[in-house]
């Protein structure tokens, strides 16, 4: 409450230069946040830059989490553009929009647990591929992935999950068929995570021929840096 010394007509002033200020300093930041909106990546190399700049910023604890503003939204309420199509994992620890510091529209993403590959899926990658013309498909696969797990252990007879899981499983296990599984479980399970997606970048080659580049990674949970595959 204004003081009984001010009249009511400088309250009201004081209160229109506080309003100003206010829409001003919001004005400023939604003008500096344009300002560093980056290009749109049209190539298959600048979409990787831009997901390994995104990353390193997510490492480093320096997310700008883009893309997330009303207006941007309102945007792509009609239509999208992503520039990058994304199979993952399922896995909660593993959001590929967050790990490439990217926002709303940026990504297409499918989540499926050890990013198998099944007619949904493939319907999905289709879509991307004929529908939004994406430059890059990438396949994330992450460190300690239950589901490849789950195909170490039941190649090796020690452990057969319930019938649902182990049709998901049984689709990891012929990526991993020529792998030594013998030798201490966390080396052979992260050997047998690039096996995986490697297996899945075989499985897309006739889908995606020359339309698009293919590429895999992997997701190192402790550190948060995503390791593209050569």
């Amino acid at each position: 409450m204004c003081r009984s010394i001010l009249t009511r007509r400088q309250c009201l002033g004081a209160g229109a230069v506080a309003a100003l200020a206010a829409s001003y300093s919001t004005r400023a930041k939604a003008d500096e946040s344009s300002a560093s909106v980056e290009p749109f990546p049209t190539t298959a190399e600048e979409v990787l830059t831009r997901l390994r700049d995104g990353n390193q910023r997510f490492i480093s604890g320096q997310a700008r989490h883009p893309h997330a503003e009303l207006a941007w939204r309102r945007d792509l309420e009609q239509t999208q553009k992503p520039f990058a199509t994304v199979l993952s994992c399922s896995d909660s620890r593993v959001p590929p929009e967050l790990l490439f510091d990217q926002g709303f529209g940026d990504l297409f993403v499918i989540r499926v647990a050890g990013h198998v590959i099944d007619p949904s899926t493939l319907g999905s990658l289709q879509y991307a591929l004929v529908h939004l013309q994406t430059p890059l498909f990438l396949v994330l696969g992450h460190e300690r992935c239950g589901a490849v797990t789950a195909a170490v252990q039941a190649l090796l007879g020690e452990h057969q999950e319930p019938a649902k899981i182990q049709a998901l499983v049984d689709l990891v296990e012929p990526g991993l068929e020529k792998m030594d599984l013998h030798g201490e479980r966390d080396a052979v399970v992260r050997q047998a995570v690039a096996a995986n997606v490697r297996w899945t970048m075989r499985q897309l080659t006739d889908l995606v021929q020359d339309s698009t580049q293919l590429a895999g990674a992997v997701y190192e949970l402790d550190r948060g840096e995503v390791e593209m595959l050569t």
